[in-house]
């Protein structure tokens, strides 16, 4: 979970079980991350809180991750396998190939939580940018009208003498 965007950018978040027992309970936080053992059978809940900050809204990144172990399919066990092909056997290739579809769903899912913290870090950015701009703005705006009375002023210092 990670908040992407709102005033502090922190949420609550909680995790129940089916049984409705409290697994993870966090309070006002901008990130976290959570390893759960898939206890009970059932539907989870997953609760966000923002009842702290009922005047900003948040925008909230969270993935779920489960990791299945899915049943082997048959239709690589039905195959006739040679004594030796190429030296390999073909649940080396399996294991090969299931190891390398493994590694590139985590890439995948590394990557989703990389750009959202890009997306976070890319909203603070362009919220600095505006108050950065506005500052800027007023202060621009007092140094012109204080370059214009001094002007004034001297100009009339100078006219009556």
């Amino acid at each position: 979970m990670l908040v992407l965007a709102g005033s502090g950018l922190d949420v609550g978040f909680a995790l129940i079980s089916p049984g409705g027992h409290r697994l993870v309970s966090e309070f006002r936080k901008s990130d976290g991350f959570h390893v759960e053992k898939k206890t009970e059978r059932g539907d989870y809940r997953i609760c966000f809180d923002n009842s702290f900050s009922r005047l900003v809204e948040k925008m909230v990144f969270m993935e779920v991750i489960v990791d299945s172990k899915e049943e082997a399919d048959e239709t690589w066990a039905n195959l006739v396998e040679p004594e030796k092909t190429l030296g390999y056997k073909l649940d080396d290739i399996k294991e090969v190939i299931e190891a390398v579809q493994r590694n590139v769903e985590r890439s995948g899912q590394t990557q989703a939580v990389l750009r959202a913290f890009e997306a976070r870090d890319l909203y603070l950015l362009e919220d600095n940018l505006w108050r950065v701009s506005f500052w800027s703005t007023i202060n621009m705006l007092v140094m012109l009208t204080v370059t214009l009375v001094q002007v004034f002023m001297v100009h009339r210092f100078f006219q009556g003498s």
